[in-house]
Formats: C-alpha cells, structure tokens, sequence
C-alpha cells in the first residue's frame, strides 16, 4: 500500500484508486508506476541539489580548514597546549570523515548500500569518526570543568604527556567500540554474501546509546558543574570573563555536533523501532525505504565535521594568533624567495642564453 498525491491523498491498492470520499475508480499499473517514478525522480532532484550545496559551501572548508588546522597547530608545536592537542586530534577525525563523505554525499538513491563491501566500509568509517569525535568531546568537557574546578591540583594530572596518552586511549576506544561488533557480527553472518554491517540493528542501538546517549549525559553533568564553578566565580570578573572564553569554544563545539547528529540518531531510532513492531526479522536497509530522509540526515552530519574549523577560527584566540603568525611568516618567505629568485636571475644569465662572441 502505497500513498500517492500532495494535496489530496489517494490510496492505490491493486490498481484502484481509493479517494477519501470512499469512491474508487479502477487505473491502469502504468499509470500507478509512472506516479513513483516522478516521485523518486523529485526526490532525487531534490537529494542532488543539497549534495551540490554540501560539494560547493561546506566540503571545500571541512577540507581545507581541518587541513589548515593540523598545520598551522603542528609548525607551532612548541606553543602547543592541551585544548590545541585534542583539537587537533578531533581535527583529524573531522578530515577523515570529509573525506569519506565524497563517496557518501553523491548516494542519492542508497544503492551504495547494495554492495556489501562499500555499505560495511562505510558504515566503519562513519562510526569511528562518529566515536572518536564525541569521545574527544566528552574528554575535553571532562578536562575543562578539573581546569576551572581543581585549579590547583590539575597541574599534576594535566600535563601535556598526560594529554598524549588520553589521546591514544580514545583513539583506541574508538576503534574498538567500532571493530569489535563488526567482528563479532561478521563471525556470525560470515556465510551471507549480501549481509551489511550497517543493518544490523544491535549494533545501531549501540552507535545510539554508546555514541550518543551516554556521552550527551556526561557532557550535560560536566556543563552543570562548570556552570556552578563560574557562578561562584561571579565576584572576580576578570577571572570569570577569562574562564567564559575558555568555554565558549568547546560549548559550541558540543552544540554543533548535537544539532548535526541529532537527526541521524533520531532517524536510526524511528526506524529501528518501526521494524522491530511491524517485522523484525526484516534484512533490508532501512534507508532503501526513506532514501531522501536517510540522506539529508547524513549530509547534516557531515557538516558537523565541516563546522568545526569555522568555530575553531572564529572563537579560538590562539589559533587566530598562530594563523596570523603562520600567514605572515609564509608571506615573507614568498618575498623573500622572490627577491632572491630575481636577484640570482640578474647576476647569473640563463644558461639558454647565446654568448656574445
């Protein structure tokens, strides 16, 4: 059972059309066909139209500005602090995930998820980005309120060697919040040739509540003690004015990562439970079914990835400071290696050139 029409819904059961008044009149299947294709074909256009909008707007700075990001932080390794170093780690994160997004961003019609090795690829690549983002914001979360709140006693556990092996650790979670299932489930379906990864639904109710659920609550409980610190604070402005930009950053960080993976968590879940009541013993991708839906929600979670420089840029005071520096320094070697390339031109005559005789 199908619905067809905008303003005025009909059902089409066995090639007759149902009005709302209870009348019915009888239609050829061609017709009923010719009406999905235009459809999808809306569909589609629509779909097409915000992936060139993600291709033109967003791809170019989640690119180019996580690569500047890494860049600039790493020819300034020396001023490194611990916010750089989880930035730039979730800087890495967030490039993986742009990348990724060139082979997902053009799946209009979810057929990529027909193929098993691509849908399982892909699923892997999305889930690790997803982990390792939230996982670092939830750490960086953690790691401001013992910043604001145990001024004194976090200089001895936040160090910078500290800050490399929290790294590595949530690195390694990540990766293991993700391989693990996989390899667990593929054990189990190792003899089914067109089984994806990605339809599994213990592991989606995983990637909700493990990559989602708790570490949102976990970020709520440190933004609620962070918030009493600064409250207490609110006699010494200065050091309250200080402490506010030191959390503007992460805050919206933290809220754009909600807006953005909200909606692919919401859609994940809608549809696991609408399977589980009306058949839960169904295989097929539930994208297949809502393919434009599926496919906005994935766009609105790669511009999470896409965002993030452009919060770093515009509310990090460091990394302004050391984009300034890194351009100006650039800008004089440009120069300087102009200058000298004319000067050497000058003295030294090109070796095509004829001798006088």
């Amino acid at each position: 059972m199908e619905m067809i029409g905008t303003s005025t819904p009909r059902m089409v059961l066995n090639g007759t059309y149902l009005e709302p008044n209870g009348s019915s009149h009888l239609c050829n299947e061609s017709d009923v066909l010719n009406l999905l294709d235009k459809a999808e074909h809306q569909q589609y256009i629509i779909g097409l139209f915000l992936s060139c909008l993600y291709t033109i707007f967003l791809f170019p700075i989640g690119f180019v500005g996580n690569i500047l990001i890494l860049v600039v932080n790493i020819s300034f390794r020396e001023k490194m602090t611990i916010p750089d170093l989880y930035f730039i780690n979730l800087a890495v994160a967030d490039l993986i995930l742009v990348a990724d997004s060139l082979i997902e961003v053009f799946n209009l019609d979810e057929k990529y998820y027909d193929i098993t090795i691509i849908c399982t690829f892909m699923s892997l690549f999305l889930q690790i980005n997803m982990y390792s983002s939230i996982f670092f914001l939830t750490w960086m979360s953690f790691d401001r309120y013992i910043a604001l709140a145990k001024v004194m006693r976090s200089n001895l556990f936040r160090t910078m060697e500290h800050a490399r092996l929290s790294c590595g650790l949530i690195w390694l979670a990540s990766i293991s919040a993700a391989l693990v299932p996989f390899t667990a489930v593929h054990l189990q379906h190792s003899g089914e040739l067109s089984f994806c990864f990605a339809d599994v639904k213990e592991i989606q109710w995983l990637e909700i509540t493990l990559g989602f659920i708790i570490p949102f609550a976990v970020i709520g409980l440190c933004y609620s003690l962070i918030a009493r610190v600064l409250i207490r604070a609110h006699k010494h402005r200065s050091l309250r004015i200080r402490r506010q930009k030191a959390l503007r950053m992460i805050f919206a960080v933290v809220l754009v990562f909600f807006i953005c993976w909200l909606p692919e968590n919401v859609f994940i879940s809608v549809q696991l439970l609408q399977r589980t009541e009306q058949n839960p013993s169904r295989n097929q991708s539930f994208r297949h079914n809502y393919p434009l839906t599926g496919h906005i929600v994935n766009l609105a979670a790669f511009s999470n990835s896409c965002l993030n420089p452009l919060i770093y840029s515009f509310l990090g005071e460091t990394f302004r400071d050391k984009l300034k520096l890194y351009i100006e320094q650039k800008t004089k070697v440009s120069v300087l290696s102009r200058f000298c390339h004319a000067t050497l031109k000058a003295a030294i005559p090109d070796s095509t050139e004829q001798s006088e005789v």
